[in-house]
């Protein structure tokens, strides 16, 4: 049966407010990742012998390092690992732990009272609120950026203060630029470093900032660090629970998707303060049962090898090498990350003597239509694109191939800045 046949049921007016209430599904708007979805539809109808290049993908492309795929086999052959994980099981927190201090110099964090495991980030984003907001209270989000916990405060009847991240700033926010009033409101910051989409790396001593306003304000502070390992040019890993204070104020969310090529497995761990460790707990002890224990036990074998994360981080990097030479023979002004597998570049204003780009939205188009090159569009502060390096490549010739090949398509037309 047709949806538009339920439309017209009392199914229609039960909705909620907050996801459109007698209104929902009826929405025409087409949101960005639904209009670059139909463009690459559209391109490989219209261009079916020409290879699409997906810059756009934000995860992995290969599969999890053999030894963990190993592992979760040997696992989830064992009975004792059937039936329910619930708060997760001490071998992970246990590793969890010790992969903090032996990655990222994070001392003293207790593994019983200060981890627990997450069905990935994403869950545990859409939780926190729930641990924290009430109707009237603030979170305060970074735009660009990952709109989930921000998403769950207004669902809770809270409201979301957003703080740009700017080009001039280094994309870091302005903490001194939040009013006064929205700062005693505030109950929650997130904040997301390596960052998605702008590839920034936080600082130690902005992060001693956060402490410090944190403290002022009452606020908590939640830190997203999903690519905190993947880190490149002697940069070493860092986390915000390093910096001396953050675990009075606040939590890290670690995740295995992006740093082990776990994307799917569903499994990270949130740390630091015990308090918004035991609240968020008891939160996700009513939303799910945990994660398979066999995960569980396969991502520790993971995070007690963090060098599967460094090879990976090689690929990377010499990637990012590549692609950035490239754009930037072009015109562009693209700068290497420190850090994730995104590269965040600002679209051109047009091509001499021909077509404008209004925005990131206008160009990412282009790319996608006329040159079968996938990116993501970002314009919340500024008309940039968001490029990734884990397009699908075996090898370094093939990486170079790829490359070249970008290199071509683009070559025909002089970009405008």
């Amino acid at each position: 049966m047709s949806i538009d046949k339920y439309q017209e049921t009392y199914i229609q007016t039960n909705f909620a407010d907050r996801i459109g209430g007698s209104n929902y599904g009826k929405d025409t708007n087409i949101y960005k990742f639904e209009k670059i979805k139909r463009a690459k539809a559209s391109a490989k109808k219209d261009f079916p012998n020409v290879e699409l290049i997906d810059l756009g993908v934000g995860e992995p492309d290969e599969m999890a390092d053999a030894g963990i795929v190993a592992a979760l086999a040997e696992q989830a052959s064992k009975p004792e690992n059937r039936g329910y994980a619930d708060n997760g099981i001490p071998e992970f927190k246990e590793a969890a732990a010790a992969y903090l201090k032996n990655v990222f110099n994070v001392e003293g964090i207790d593994a019983s009272t200060e981890i627990v495991h997450s069905i990935g980030s994403k869950p545990a984003l859409a939780m926190m609120p729930s641990c924290f907001i009430n109707p009237g209270d603030v979170t305060i989000m970074t735009v660009p950026g990952y709109p989930v916990m921000g998403t769950h405060t207004k669902y809770l009847g809270g409201e979301v203060f957003n703080i740009q991240l700017t080009k001039e700033n280094n994309f870091l926010p302005d903490l001194s630029a939040i009013p006064e009033d929205i700062a005693k409101r505030a109950k929650l910051l997130y904040l997301n470093y390596p960052n998605n989409p702008t590839g920034a790396s936080a600082t130690v001593e902005f992060f001693t900032e956060v402490v410090e306003w944190a403290k002022k304000y009452s606020v908590v502070v939640v830190h997203d660090a999903p690519y905190a390992a993947l880190t490149y040019d002697g940069k070493k890993p860092f986390s915000f629970l390093s910096v001396p204070g953050a675990k009075d104020v606040g939590v890290e969310l670690h995740s295995l998707s992006k740093s082990y090529n776990m994307t799917g497995w569903r499994i990270g761990f949130v740390a630091g303060n015990p308090l918004v460790v035991k609240a968020f707990s008891d939160v996700k002890d009513n939303n799910d049962s945990g994660q398979f224990i066999a995960i569980q036990k396969a991502a520790a074998y993971g995070l007690n090898h963090p060098e599967i994360t460094e090879k990976i981080a090689e690929k990377y990097s010499r990637r990012h090498d590549l692609l950035v030479a490239a754009l930037n023979e072009l015109g562009f002004q693209a700068e290497k990350p420190k850090g994730s597998f995104f590269l965040y570049v600002e679209a051109p204003k047009g091509i001499v003597g021909g077509r404008r780009f209004e925005s990131g939205e206008d160009f990412s188009q282009f790319l996608i239509r006329e040159k079968l090159i996938s990116s993501v569009p970002w314009d919340d502060a500024g008309n940039f694109v968001r490029f990734s390096v884990t397009f699908e490549a075996k090898g370094e010739e093939e990486e170079k191939r790829v490359i070249a090949e970008i290199k071509r398509r683009l070559s025909d037309v002089q970009f405008e800045f």
